[in-house]
C-alpha cells in the first residue's frame, strides 16, 4: 500500500494501537488536519482499523435535529461520514421471502406489476399538482410585490424620494426570505438548496437521514415560494426534482410515518429495493413538471442517479413523466381560464424557438463551441467561488438564526443592488403597444419609452430568461447586459447554498442568456451587413445552455431539457456541442456544482468506475477487519451485547458454521442485518420460547415491513435476564446466499459487483469459504483520484 498517500490512521477499538488513537481526526477539520499532518510528516506508516459500519439514522436525538446539525458536514473536505448507511437494494432471499413468493400466483405477480403502474400515474398527479400550486401561488404573490413597488417607484420618481422605494422592496424582499430561512433552518435543515445533491446520493444508494419525509416537501414547498417571491437570484425548478422523490418515496409506501396513517395498501414496496426505483421515477416527474420535458426526466434518472436500470422500469419513469406534464399542463389550463388547453407543459417555457426566424449555419458551430469553453469557464469559477463560500458558511454560519439573517441581508442586498442598476441605468426603450413586459418601470425615461433594466431585474428569473430568448434585437443595451451578466452571476453565487429552498437552474440560464445575447450583439456590429446569422436570441439560447451546462456538468439529459423546452429539434446539435465542451473546459479545472456538496458533506458516494490506477489494490487489503460474527443458533445475550456496543455499531453480521479447528475463522453460512435482528427481538423469537407456546404465530415477512423504515433503537427493547439465556435460530431470517469475494480480487472489480447489485455488504473469504472480512460502500467510498495520485480519506464520525 506504499503508493496511496495516507492520510491518518483510525482504529474503531482503542486497545489495539495508542498511536492509532493519536491520529484519529476529531470533528473539527483543522484539528484532524493537524494530526494528519504530524503522522505523515513523521513518515511512520500507521495500521488502518476501519469502522465498517455507522450510526443507524433512527438513533439521532430530535433535538439534533432540530438544532440545524451544526456538525453536519465536517471542516475538512478530505473526511469521509460514518454517520451515512448504504441502501439495501439486494433483496434479502431467506425463507421467508423465498416462502412468500413461492405462494403468490401468476394473477398475483400480475397484480403487483399493475400496483407499479398504479403508483407511478399516482406520483405524476401529484408532482403535477405540487407544481402547478407552487406556479400558481408565486405568480399570485410576485404580482402584487412587484405591482405595489412599481406603484410607490412611480409615485416618488414624481415627487423625489425613491429611497423610500428601494426601502419598501428591501423590506418586502428579506421579509419573504426571513419566513422561508425560518422554516428551513429552525424545522428541516435538509430542505436547503434545490435538493438534488441529497436525491443523486439516495439513488446512488447512501441513506441521507430525513431526506424523503413529509415535513421535509412541506418545507421545501412553502421556502421555494417564499425565496423567489423573496426576488432572490434562485429558480423553483431544482426544489421539484426533490419534491418529486419525497411524493414517490411516500406514495409507494401506502402510509405515512410521520403522520401515523398506515392505509395498509402496497404493503409488498415496504424494501429499499422497491423505493428507489419509485425515487427514480418521482425525480423524473420532478425534470418533467420543471421543465415540460418528459424524455428529459427519464434521462436526468438514468444519468445522474439510479445505479440499477431495466426496460419495464424506463417505461414507469416515463410514464409517471407523461403524466406530471399533462397534470399541470390541464390544471394550469383551467387557472388560465382555458380549460382543456394543454400549451403550459412546464414551471420554465422558453418560448417556441422557429427555425425559420434563428435559423444557424455550419460556419456558427465553431462559435457555439468557443461560446461552450467560455460556458465552462465561467461555470468553473462559479463553482470554485461558491465551494470557498460553503466553507465559510460551515466553519463561521451553523448557528440557524444566523444563517436566517444572511439570507436576509442577502434579500436586501439583491433589492439594493437590482434598485441601483435600474436608477443609473438610462437604457431607455420605446414600449409597443402589444408590449410583453409585465411590470414596465418609466422611471426617468421619456413618456412612451421603459427602463430596459428593470425588464431583466424587476421580475421573476423565469420571465426575464423568456424576454432575453425573445425580445426584438435593439431591446438590450449592451452596457445593460454586461452589467447585468456581472452583478447577477456574483448574486446566483452567493444565494446558492444559503439556507433557503432554492434551485441554480433559472439563475444559470439567466446569467448565460445575459452574456449570450451580448455576444450575439457583438457579433451583429462587427458584420458589415446586417444578417440574420447574428440573431442575439439564438445566441441567449445557447449562452444560457453553456453557463448551465458549466455549472451542472450535465450532458446527456440536459441536452434533451433544452430541446424539449425550446420546442425546436434542430437546436440539438449545437446544444449537445456547447455542453460537451463546457463540461470538458469544467472539469479541467473544477467538479461541478452538485458533486462539490456532495463531497462537502462528506457523503461516501460511489461513481460510475472505480478509480483509475487502483488495479493493483485487492479486496483484502481494502476490506474491514475482524469481522463480528453469529452462530447460526446463537445466545440471545451474545446479540444484544453486540447490537448495544455503541463503539461499532455494525449493521451486517455474517452467519457462521464452526468447524472443527476452533482456532480457524469460521465457515460462511449467511449474512443477516442489525435490522432484522431488532425485529427478532422486538418479537421475541427464542427458541425455548417457541418450545413453550406451540400456539405462538410464526413470523412473517410484513413484521419486518411494518418496521421498515424506521427500526427501533436496541435500547427501547426490553430483554429480561432470563431471555439473555436464551437461544436464537438464525436460519430462517438470515439471506444464506450472500455475494461473496475471493480475498485476491482486484478494487475495479470489487467496486464494479458492488456499484453494479447495489450492495450494502461483500463478504471477503479466503479458498476455503471462511470469512476474513468486509466490504462496505465506505471502504470503496475512501479511495479517490487526487492531485498526486491515489489517495485515501479520512473517516470520521460525524
Amino acid at each position: 500500500m506504499a503508493n496511496i498517500t495516507k492520510k491518518v490512521s483510525w482504529s474503531s477499538r482503542g486497545d489495539e494501537s495508542g498511536l492509532a488513537a493519536e491520529g484519529t481526526p476529531l470533528l473539527n477539520g483543522s484539528e484532524a488536519a493537524r494530526h494528519s499532518g504530524q503522522s505523515f510528516a513523521g513518515g511512520g506508516e500507521f495500521q488502518i482499523s476501519r469502522l465498517n459500519t455507522v450510526d443507524l439514522d433512527e438513533d439521532m436525538s430530535e433535538e439534533d435535529s432540530l438544532r440545524g446539525r451544526p456538525k453536519e458536514i465536517p471542516h475538512n473536505e478530505k473526511l469521509l461520514s460514518l454517520k451515512f448507511e448504504s441502501l439495501d437494494y439486494d433483496n434479502i432471499e431467506n425463507q421467508l421471502f423465498l416462502e412468500e413468493e413461492r405462494r403468490m400466483s401468476h394473477m398475483g405477480f400480475r397484480c403487483l406489476e399493475i400496483s407499479r403502474w398504479v403508483v407511478c400515474g399516482l406520483i405524476g398527479v401529484l408532482t403535477g399538482l405540487i407544481a402547478c400550486f407552487i406556479d400558481i401561488v408565486v405568480e399570485k404573490l410576485a404580482g402584487v410585490k412587484y405591482a405595489i413597488v412599481k406603484e410607490n417607484i412611480e409615485k416618488f420618481t414624481e415627487v423625489g424620494g425613491l429611497s423610500i422605494s428601494l426601502i419598501l422592496w428591501a423590506v418586502l424582499n428579506s421579509s419573504f426570505v426571513m419566513l422561508g430561512a425560518i422554516m428551513v433552518a429552525f424545522f428541516e435543515p435538509i430542505a436547503a438548496g434545490s435538493g438534488i445533491p441529497q436525491i443523486k446520493c439516495y439513488l446512488n444508494g447512501v441513506k441521507i437521514p430525513r431526506v424523503v419525509r413529509l415535513k421535509t416537501l412541506l418545507v421545501k414547498v412553502f421556502g421555494v415560494i417564499c425565496s423567489v417571491v423573496g426576488g432572490l437570484a434562485v429558480g423553483k425548478e431544482g426544489p421539484m426534482i426533490h419534491s418529486g422523490a419525497v411524493v414517490a418515496a411516500g406514495v409507494s409506501q401506502g402510509r405515512s410515518t410521520s403522520l401515523k396513517r398506515d392505509f395498509k395498501i402496497f404493503e409488498y414496496f415496504r424494501r429499499d429495493t422497491e423505493k428507489r426505483d419509485f425515487v427514480s421515477a418521482g425525480a423524473a416527474a420532478g425534470v418533467s413538471a420543471a421543465f415540460g420535458a418528459p424524455v428529459g426526466g427519464v434521462l436526468f434518472s438514468l444519468e445522474e442517479g439510479a445505479s440499477f436500470w431495466n426496460q419495464m422500469l424506463t417505461w414507469r419513469i416515463f410514464f409517471a413523466s407523461m403524466i406530471s406534464t399533462f397534470t399541470l399542463n390541464f390544471f394550469l389550463g383551467i387557472y388560465h381560464n382555458n380549460t382543456g388547453d394543454l400549451s403550459n407543459p412546464g414551471l420554465i417555457n422558453f418560448g417556441r424557438f422557429d427555425s425559420d426566424s434563428v435559423a444557424y449555419s455550419v460556419y456558427e458551430i465553431p462559435l457555439f463551441i468557443i461560446m461552450g469553453a467560455l460556458g465552462g469557464l465561467l461555470g468553473a469559477i462559479f463553482n470554485q467561488l461558491n465551494y470557498r463560500l460553503t466553507i465559510f458558511r460551515i466553519r463561521y454560519i451553523h448557528r440557524p438564526c444566523l444563517q436566517v439573517m444572511e439570507a436576509m441581508l442577502v434579500a436586501a442586498v439583491t433589492a439594493t443592488v437590482s434598485f441601483t442598476m435600474i436608477y443609473f441605468s438610462n437604457d431607455c426603450q420605446p414600449l409597443d403597444p402589444d408590449h410583453k413586459e409585465e411590470y414596465p418601470l418609466q422611471l426617468f425615461c421619456a413618456d412612451g419609452e421603459y427602463n430596459s433594466m428593470a425588464t431583466a431585474f424587476f421580475n421573476t428569473p423565469e420571465k426575464s430568461v423568456r424576454s432575453l430568448f425573445h425580445n426584438q434585437p435593439g431591446s438590450y443595451n449592451p452596457v445593460t447586459l454586461g452589467l447585468f451578466t456581472l452583478t447577477y452571476f456574483f448574486l446566483a453565487c452567493w444565494t446558492y447554498g444559503l439556507t433557503v429552498s432554492a434551485g441554480v437552474f433559472i439563475p444559470s440560464l439567466l446569467v448565460g442568456a445575459a452574456w449570450g445575447r451580448l455576444w450575439g450583439i457583438l457579433l451583429s456590429s462587427i458584420s458589415s451587413t446586417n444578417s440574420i446569422w447574428a440573431d442575439p436570441g439564438k445566441y441567449a439560447l445557447i449562452g444560457a445552455a453553456a453557463q448551465l451546462g458549466g455549472i451542472v456538468r450535465m450532458t446527456l439529459s440536459l441536452t434533451v431539457i433544452m430541446v424539449e423546452a425550446t420546442g425546436n429539434v434542430t437546436y440539438g446539435l449545437p446544444i449537445m456541442l456547447v455542453l460537451m465542451t463546457a463540461k470538458l473546459v469544467g472539469d479541467y479545472f473544477q467538479e461541478g456544482l452538485y458533486d462539490i456538496h456532495i463531497k462537502l458533506q462528506s457523503v461516501p458516494f460511489l461513481h460510475w468506475e472505480a478509480p483509475a490506477t487502483s488495479h493493483w489494490l485487492t479486496a483484502r487489503e481494502v476490506m474491514s477487519s475482524p469481522v463480528i460474527s453469529f452462530n447460526r443458533l446463537e445466545k440471545v445475550g451474545t446479540i444484544v451485547d453486540v447490537l448495544s456496543n455503541t463503539s461499532t455499531n455494525h449493521n451486517g453480521f455474517p452467519v457462521v458454521v464452526q468447524v472443527l479447528d476452533d482456532d480457524k475463522p469460521a465457515k460462511l453460512c449467511g449474512l443477516i442485518l442489525r435490522s432484522q435482528l431488532i425485529v427478532l427481538l422486538k418479537h421475541k423469537v427464542f427458541v425455548e420460547l417457541a418450545r413453550s407456546r406451540l400456539t405462538q404465530r410464526k413470523l412473517q415477512l410484513k413484521d419486518f415491513r411494518d418496521a421498515y423504515p424506521r427500526f427501533p433503537p436496541i435500547q427501547s427493547i426490553h430483554v429480561s435476564q432470563d431471555e439473555m439465556e436464551c437461544m436464537m435460530d438464525l436460519t430462517e431470517f438470515m439471506n444464506p446466499t450472500p455475494y461473496t469475494v475471493p480475498q485476491d480480487t482486484s478494487l475495479p472489480r470489487v467496486f464494479k459487483l458492488f456499484r453494479a447489485l447495489g450492495l450494502r455488504h461483500l463478504v471477503v473469504v479466503d479458498d476455503e469459504n471462511r470469512v476474513i472480512g468486509l466490504v462496505t460502500r465506505k471502504d470503496l467510498a475512501r479511495y479517490h483520484m487526487g492531485k498526486h495520485g491515489l489517495e485515501e480519506l479520512h473517516l470520521a464520525q460525524t
